[in-house]
């Protein structure tokens, strides 16, 4: 069942979308863009959480078949789940949480921008510290 999951989710959660994708920025309709990108966007939220909900749930009957479901309620047309996830949950929260994830993205940022000089300055100190003692010796 797991295999099963794992070739449904390629296909239609990532595959099928894409390609629908790639005709929406094609086609530059606004209303399709909209739509997959809300997808997309409840779609990474959903891979998240299952890189969690599979260690602690996958025993439970039944999980790979309702996370293929779920999968098919997203993508279906007459059920728009996307767009109503996303409409009734994600862009609200998003929304009244903006400032604050977009200061710690900022001081991430920042601080792995600061990292990255420290550990380089620390090799380059490394590599001119072996190249003298190679040199002398």
């Amino acid at each position: 069942v797991c295999v099963l999951f794992s070739f449904s989710r390629l296909i239609f959660g990532t595959l099928y979308p894409a390609y629908y994708s790639y005709k929406a920025v094609k086609s530059k309709d606004i209303k399709e863009y909209v739509k997959w990108m809300m997808y997309w966007i409840i779609f990474a939220l959903f891979t998240t959480a299952e890189t969690f909900t599979d260690i602690f749930l996958c025993w439970f009957p039944f999980y790979y078949e309702l996370k293929i479901a779920f999968v098919a309620w997203l993508l279906s047309p007459y059920t728009k789940g996307s767009s109503l996830l996303y409409r009734k949950f994600v862009h609200p929260t998003l929304s009244s949480k903006e400032k604050e994830i977009d200061d710690c993205l900022l001081q991430a940022k920042d601080r792995s921008y600061d990292a990255l000089v420290h550990f380089g300055k620390r090799g380059l100190n490394v590599a001119a510290t072996a190249a003298v003692m190679a040199a002398s010796k």
